[in-house]
């Protein structure tokens, strides 16, 4: 079993900073990528940003400059620096991670519960 668990979301005025962390566990052989995701009241789950063990990243555009995604791939963790936060960053924001358990060839995309990101005009 594999298991992805996010923390840091909450409550921020217009123009503050959030760090998002997530933290996989389990019988995780190797992880090629994780990222962040969100989802907002009515629209669909969009990529926010994405980070490959070998620290290639991309963005969506519209958080290119404000949000930073690094990793630590020792903990097996992600975290999502984001700042000058806008009332449309309002979203659920969930981890995810493309990774190979241990005793399986293939890869697996795994999802995390999501965390509430709400940013107050």
């Amino acid at each position: 079993q594999v298991q992805l668990v996010e923390s840091g979301g909450g409550l921020v005025q217009a123009g503050g900073s959030l760090r998002l962390s997530c933290a996989a566990s389990g019988s995780i052989f190797s992880i090629r990528s994780m990222g962040w995701y969100r989802q907002a009241p009515g629209k669909q789950r969009e990529l926010v940003a994405r980070i490959t063990n070998g620290g290639n990243t991309n963005y969506a555009d519209s958080v290119k400059g404000r949000f930073t995604i690094s990793r630590d791939n020792a903990k097996n963790m992600v975290y999502l620096q984001m700042n000058s936060l806008k009332p449309e960053d309002t979203a659920d924001y969930y981890c995810t991670a493309e990774l190979r358990v241990v005793g399986v060839t293939s890869n697996l995309e795994v999802w995390g519960q999501g965390t509430l990101v709400t940013v107050s005009s």
